[in-house]
């Protein structure tokens, strides 16, 4: 890759090759996000650095294309499609994950896509012809990031660690180890973002104290509190809500453009062009005071002519009650660590959400302090899972351990509907705890466990994740058997639940597999389907994205036909329209090589009108002005 040359010595990569002389494994660290994901890995010079795609970018787009004949396209190319084929592009896929049909539903707002409850009640996303889970989406983007990083890295990867937000609760952290597992990846963990974050920050590294890491991304929010002291770097508290976002401040921007045009049931393409406008939108306000925008056109989903104007402080207001969330769960953290804001020593702010003035002046207000801004938001989380998988993939010695925390509370239903906390929320990970538990009735000789997540007192309030039976137990009066539940919680935050009765050490276990999760079947089916499919996969999606890159090719030769014709003579532009017919037809084959050709060749025959049109632009900016104007 030419981007990574450029930033090394001449002949030295700045990733560790095969031929490397020191002996490393090639693992990575990956933020899979709401909006985009990124790959990083740890350079020869110890420093971590994003790995980008053949055009030097960085960040791929976290949206998937499905096409007619069972073609996939990930990343910009996917996203080029949003508004054309809406119902075929998926796009924010992690706020789905663990989900089910209702729950998206609520949450989500108005969806471009058909939903149904697949097998074990995962949703299934109707995108055109395929049927797909948030866990296949999600896979297709690992497969692109990994392929991305085994080139650059110059072979097969040995693992990964992989970043979820602090608030993924047991069926949410699942998924996403199934989507690595369906993607051929290897998850040495999965890290929470805002422990991610302070590695990145280099909290690892002798900065001692308390800090806070506030965490907005495109589709959750959560705040953790690290403290660092004598080698041990522990996650104190964590909270957050794994529903709201960047995202929910489009939704904001596209309800309001909705009312703007008197549209309360928008078809799907209309839906993807104001969420596209709307998050365009967002981003310029966060430097200028104001946007005029063109409101979309019912019809054609593109511009309709007509103007609206929206200022940063309509914005801001319009968001206040969105961001202001965010403020209570920051104090609940600090409450559970038993800590103020002014025995922090820092507040790191992560996610791209983090951009909006709003959010800085918010956060700053409450931890009276600014925030810390220093790295790039967008890559701070990957750059730290680089960090991590360099200690577990043994490049790199352990010197410091590594705490962190559960989520949410895990429990278990006892008669009347009640929840009974086993690991409290905040519990340093890995852990086991254990409780007794006995019989209700006389003679009974098996006991049903119900295991759920979450804070509210009765079962039916949280999320159940696993059932299963205890079979076995001795005939005797009730209360009289002793029943002992173990929950055992390893570093990825992921359950194991074992039940054995003490006076027969008869025991039943099981490793939560949670509601809305694939089945081993399932993924076994996947896995061998992908390694079936996988020389035809590749060559259909080299094929997609070659006609993708000549589409665009050719969009760009019609619009400068239509602005600068007049430069050409008519042999001249018959030369161009020739090489635009030629590029067409290639199109239509199945040669992705040949498609690639015709656009090289139709870049060489048009080279000469690029170079009139860049003329007539200087030439208008020079009009008029004196040569101490451009001093």
């Amino acid at each position: 890759m030419d981007i990574l040359l450029e930033i090394t010595e001449p002949g030295q990569s700045p990733l560790p090759h095969e031929n490397t002389p020191r002996s490393r494994k090639r693992v990575v660290g990956i933020d899979l996000g709401t909006t985009f994901s990124l790959v990083a890995a740890i350079g020869l010079d110890g420093l971590p650095l994003c790995i980008p795609d053949e055009n030097g970018t960085q960040a791929l787009p976290s949206v998937v294309h499905y096409g007619p004949k069972g073609s996939v396209l990930v990343g910009w190319p996917a996203r080029d499609l949003l508004v054309q084929h809406p119902e075929s592009t998926i796009a924010s896929v992690k706020r789905y994950m663990g989900r089910g049909v209702a729950e998206i539903r609520a949450r989500s707002g108005t969806l471009p896509y058909t939903l149904e409850a697949g097998e074990g009640g995962m949703v299934r996303i109707l995108a055109g012809k395929a049927k797909v889970s948030p866990v296949e989406v999600s896979a297709e983007i690992l497969k692109r990031l990994k392929a991305r990083a085994e080139e650059a890295l110059g072979g097969k990867l040995q693992g990964a660690v992989i970043t979820v937000p602090a608030y993924f609760d047991d069926a949410q952290r699942q998924a996403t180890k199934d989507a690595a597992r369906v993607a051929g990846l290897e998850v040495l963990r999965l890290l929470n973002e805002p422990t991610a974050a302070a590695l990145a920050y280099g909290l690892d590294r002798g900065h001692e104290g308390l800090y806070a890491i506030y965490d907005l991304g495109g589709g959750t929010f959560d705040i953790s509190l690290l403290k660092l002291e004598k080698g041990l770097f522990q996650v104190m508290a964590t909270g957050g809500d794994s529903a709201l976002g960047g995202d929910d401040l489009d939704q904001w921007i596209v309800d309001r453009v909705l009312a703007r045009m008197a549209i309360t049931q928008p078809d799907p393409g209309l839906i993807q062009a104001c969420r596209k406008l709307a998050r365009e939108i967002k981003e310029q306000l966060s430097d200028t005071e104001s946007v005029t925008f063109d409101v979309p056109d019912t019809a054609s989903n593109s511009n309709s002519g007509t103007k609206d104007l929206l200022t940063r402080t309509a914005f801001e207001q319009g968001i206040r009650d969105l961001v202001w969330r965010t403020i209570p769960i920051c104090r609940r953290v600090l409450k559970d660590a038993g800590v103020s804001p002014d025995s922090l020593q820092g507040v790191v702010l992560v996610g791209g959400s983090t951009r909006v003035p709003l959010v800085r002046r918010m956060v700053a207000e409450f931890f009276g302090r600014e925030p810390l801004v220093d790295l790039d938001p967008d890559q701070v989380v990957a750059l730290g899972a680089a960090h991590q998988a360099e200690v577990l993939g043994g490049n790199e010695p352990a010197e410091m351990l590594l705490l962190d925390v559960t989520p949410l509370s895990l429990g278990i239903e006892t008669m009347g509907d009640l929840m009974e906390k086993i690991v409290p929320r905040n519990t340093p990970i890995p852990t086991a705890r254990a409780q007794e538990f006995t019989t209700f009735k006389d003679g009974q000789t098996a006991m049903a466990i119900h295991v759920v997540q979450g804070e509210r007192e009765l079962a039916s309030q949280c999320r159940s994740l696993a059932r299963f039976e205890l079979r076995g137990i001795p005939s005797m009066t009730a209360g009289a058997a002793r029943i002992r539940v173990t929950y055992q919680v390893d570093a990825d935050g992921l359950l194991t639940v074992a039940a054995r009765e003490e006076t027969t050490g008869v025991e039943q276990s099981i490793a939560v597999k949670p509601s809305y999760g694939l089945t081993d079947d399932e993924i076994a089916d996947m896995l061998r389907d992908a390694m079936r499919h996988g020389e035809d996969d590749m060559r259909a999606r080299l094929l997609n994205e070659a006609r993708v890159e000549a589409n665009r090719v050719l969009a760009a030769a019609e619009a400068a036909l239509r602005e600068d014709g007049d430069l050409l003579n008519e042999a001249e532009t018959q030369r161009v329209k020739s090489a635009m017919v030629s590029l067409l037809e290639a199109t239509q084959g199945e040669v992705a090589e040949a498609i690639n050709e015709r656009v090289t060749q139709m870049d060489v025959q048009t080279r000469f009108f690029a170079q009139r049109r860049m003329d007539r632009s200087l030439q208008k900016v020079m009009t008029g002005r004196k040569v101490d104007d451009f001093a």
